[in-house]
């Protein structure tokens, strides 16, 4: 693989895409103009601006929110690919459930990988990617051998939870970490959102789930295998 890699960022966040940007031209000024130098050439916070950005732009790797307004992710691998079956798209999300992950892999992503990889362990995921591997962080590759082996391969879909519907994606975000245990402020900081709307988020989901307070939202996650 030689030349520069063009990358189209999807996040609804646009704090998050800056950092994302900003990490990855540290990685190409790092290498000095070396093979598999990577360049973000667009950005997009949402399923229309994406499919736009991608087919517009036709980047070598696409990484992609799994949560995003207007479909998800797995809507912007079904729009893009039915029209441009080469590009090869990378799952970047906080999320690390299992119905995400397979979700994604079905509709044709290459890898997923969370946002706590570092700036060059994620260069290094998209040149991977790029050149045709599929790349998952550790814990997140057993949700794929597990979905796509045994008997009746690629296995059932993950099912669906009419409660957990309930929800935002952003809603499911914030159940999760609260549910692991973070506090409201590192949940802003993890999200890139602010401590009152984290709290706002909160209210929201034990209104429309009926629970009480944290614990009965915690085991509630616990008990859907969702942290």
């Amino acid at each position: 693989m030689s030349g520069s890699l063009r990358v189209v960022v999807v996040d609804d966040h646009r704090m998050f895409r800056t950092g994302v940007r900003a990490e990855l031209d540290a990685e190409r000024d790092g290498a000095a103009g070396g093979p598999g130098d990577i360049t973000v050439v667009a950005e997009a916070e949402d399923v229309p601006t994406a499919v736009a950005a991608t087919l517009e732009h036709r980047p070598d790797v696409v990484l992609l929110d799994v949560h995003l307004p207007g479909g998800g992710g797995a809507t912007v691998l079904r729009e893009v690919l039915a029209q441009a079956p080469e590009i090869r798209f990378l799952a970047l999300s906080v999320s690390d459930a299992a119905e995400d992950v397979i979700g994604v892999i079905r509709a044709g992503a290459r890898g997923y990988v969370t946002k706590s990889i570092t700036g060059p362990e994620l260069a290094d995921a998209i040149r991977r990617v790029a050149a045709g591997d599929a790349v998952f962080s550790p814990r997140l590759a057993g949700f794929v051998l597990d979905a796509f082996a045994g008997p009746g391969a690629p296995g059932p879909a993950p099912a669906v939870d009419p409660e957990l519907d309930l929800l935002t994606s952003r809603e499911r975000e914030v159940l999760r970490l609260i549910a692991r245990g973070y506090t409201y402020r590192e949940i802003a900081k993890d999200l890139f959102i602010s401590d009152r709307t984290v709290e706002s988020h909160v209210s929201a989901v034990l209104r429309k789930l009926q629970l009480s307070n944290r614990h009965e939202l915690s085991r509630w996650a616990t008990d859907r295998r969702l942290i």
